[in-house]
């Protein structure tokens, strides 16, 4: 059994995980402290989560494509994404940003106000608030978005195919690889894809579950 499907899952799964991460706490920490517009970009953030795949997939490959904005500035670097492992990445990224960047906002808005404060009165400098108090407080939820957004990734079906189409050994993922045996009508392969990503996606969830309910098995503890 060729097992890139799996390989180039969980490669592309990883760097779209990292990007997410980032982009979408500081994202959501930028729109909490937001004091006008905060709904317009609210919506444009969470835009890709309502919006079908192959719709997002649709708008980058315009974006990204030889006649696209993105597409002609990495031509004259000799560079493209199109049909190519980078771009499965970028739409997974896509896809996956509002899911970190929903459950990180939430975090942030129900963070108790007077920590910061508290630290400002110390010196600390906004960055050193952020990620020295912000972060750690809020982990719970960002360790849940972060792990939500991994398992998006991994199950990336429509913008990958609009974007980086479907190359075994190349951009073929597993929910790519599971919709060829099943239009090949080879059933075998596609029910052993399809017992890989649940075991992936299932053991996503545990981790998940258990890093959200550390702090409630602590403080019932200390009860």
């Amino acid at each position: 059994m060729d097992l890139s499907p799996l390989l180039i899952s969980l490669k592309v799964s990883v760097f779209a995980t990292v990007f997410t991460f980032f982009f979408g706490i500081l994202a959501a920490y930028w729109v909490v402290r937001m004091r006008r517009f905060q709904g317009v970009a609210d919506g444009i953030f969470t835009l890709p989560m309502v919006l079908p795949p192959t719709v997002v997939g649709f708008f980058l490959l315009l974006l990204f494509g030889k006649n696209g904005l993105l597409g002609q500035f990495l031509a004259g670097l000799n560079l493209s994404v199109v049909f190519t492992w980078q771009g499965a990445v970028i739409a997974a990224t896509v896809v996956s940003f509002p899911l970190m960047y929903r459950t990180a906002r939430g975090a942030f808005e129900q963070m108790d106000q007077n920590l910061i404060y508290a630290a400002r009165t110390l010196g600390m400098s906004e960055w050193k608030i952020f990620w020295r108090v912000t972060v750690p407080c809020c982990w719970p939820g960002i360790a849940s978005g972060t792990v939500l957004s991994f398992a998006r990734a991994l199950g990336e079906f429509g913008a990958t195919t609009m974007l980086a189409g479907n190359i075994p050994g190349k951009t073929q993922t597993m929910s790519l690889a599971i919709y060829s045996a099943v239009q090949g009508n080879n059933r075998e392969r596609a029910y052993a894809w399809v017992a890989v990503i649940l075991c992936i996606s299932f053991a996503t969830l545990l981790l998940m579950n258990h890093w959200t309910g550390r702090p409630v098995r602590s403080r019932r503890k200390g009860r």
